[in-house]
This record gives structure tokens, C-alpha cells and sequence, in this order.
């Protein structure tokens, strides 16, 4: 692997870098979004209207204080405001939904970058790759394959490298943008169903 480097010339520092990054953000999005961020917003919405019909609000807010995924902030949000009236609920929740999807979408911008970043930059160590083959052409006079190999080989790593470094980072990006999308639909169908539930019980008014 060292090796396989020092051939690929300067640009693969920046590929590098690119790599550490990519990495460091698709690990921290994965804890977020597979572990910190797991539950379902369908099940917990049902799970606190039973703990409202059996035990009150109260508990249920008590329930949610205690739950770490960010659609229970965002019904804490609501919950907190439901003597308020409807608007103040609604309101709520939708502030708190914003900044908890703000915080889900942490770091895509700079993923979806670098799938487009490490390819350009493979080409770029591949042109100058391809220059020192040619410039060694030029001044020894001849093609021999010994004198070009050199230049050559450094312009295939570094396109290589960019390419291993994009293709992962473009999948990831998909499967937690995916994610995110469906995440932040059942967080609004559990907003809706808690905002139904308590208008049909005239825990909520408008």
C-alpha cells in the first residue's frame, strides 16, 4: 500500500485527506442515523397515546424525556405546548422537527462533494501523470516502454484511488440520504397522527 502511494504522485496526499474525510463523515452518520436515531416515529407515537390513555400526559412527556431519537424532541416540542391550542402545538413541532432534520443532514453536503471532488483530482494527478511520460519521451528522443512506465503507472493510481474514494462515498451518500427522506415522512405522519389523536380526545383545542 506504501508503495502503491508513492507511486501515485503528489495528488495522492489530497486523495488522502478526501479519504479521512469521507470516512470520518460516513462513520459518524451511520451512528446517527442506524443507532442515535433508530426508532421508529410510527411505533413511538402509538406507544405514547397508550401511555396517555392508561396513564396521562404527564408520563408520556416522563417517557420521552427519557428517549433519545430526535422524534421524540420534536413531540416533547409539542406535547409541552399542548395547553396553548393547536397553533402553539403545531408550531412547535415544526421548529424542533427543523433543527432535528438540520441535524441529520450534518455533513451530506461535504460527502455528496467529495464523490465529485476525488474524481477531479485523479484526473488531475492522471494529466500529470501523462506529462512526465511525455516529457521523458521528449527528451530522450525515443518510445521505450521502461521510460514512460513511470508516468503512466502514476496516472492509472491516481485515477484508481479517486475512484475508490467516490464510488463508496456516492453509495453512502444514497442509502442515508434515502434514510433521512423516509425518516423525516414518518416523523410528520407521527406529528399528525399525536395532533388527530389529541383533537379527538379535547386534549388539544384549536
Amino acid at each position: 500500500m506504501i508503495e502503491f502511494f508513492q507511486k501515485g504522485g503528489p495528488v495522492m496526499w489530497a486523495l488522502l485527506a478526501l479519504a479521512i474525510i469521507a470516512l470520518s463523515i460516513i462513520l459518524e452518520r451511520f451512528i446517527t442515523l442506524y443507532i442515535l436515531a433508530w426508532t421508529n416515529p410510527l411505533k413511538l407515537v402509538q406507544k405514547v397515546i397508550e401511555i396517555i390513555e392508561e396513564q396521562g400526559l404527564k408520563e408520556a412527556l416522563d417517557y420521552l424525556y427519557n428517549h433519545r431519537s430526535p422524534v421524540a424532541k420534536v413531540l416533547v416540542a409539542g406535547l409541552e405546548k399542548v395547553q396553548q391550542g393547536k397553533s402553539a402545538f403545531e408550531d412547535a413541532m415544526i421548529r424542533k422537527a427543523t433543527s432535528e432534520l438540520a441535524f441529520l443532514d450534518r455533513g451530506m453536503i461535504y460527502l455528496s462533494a467529495i464523490t465529485t471532488i476525488a474524481p477531479l483530482i485523479g484526473f488531475i494527478g492522471t494529466a500529470i501523470g501523462l506529462m512526465k511520460a511525455f516529457n521523458t519521451v521528449a527528451i530522450s528522443g525515443e518510445v521505450e516502454p521502461a521510460l514512460v512506465a513511470g508516468g503512466i503507472s502514476e496516472a492509472l493510481i491516481a485515477t484508481t484511488a479517486s475512484f475508490i474514494i467516490a464510488a463508496p462515498s456516492a453509495l453512502f451518500y444514497a442509502i442515508f440520504t434515502s434514510r433521512i427522506n423516509t425518516y423525516q415522512r414518518q416523523i410528520e405522519e407521527a406529528s399528525n397522527a399525536l395532533v388527530e389523536y389529541l383533537l379527538e380526545k379535547g386534549i388539544l383545542v384549536i
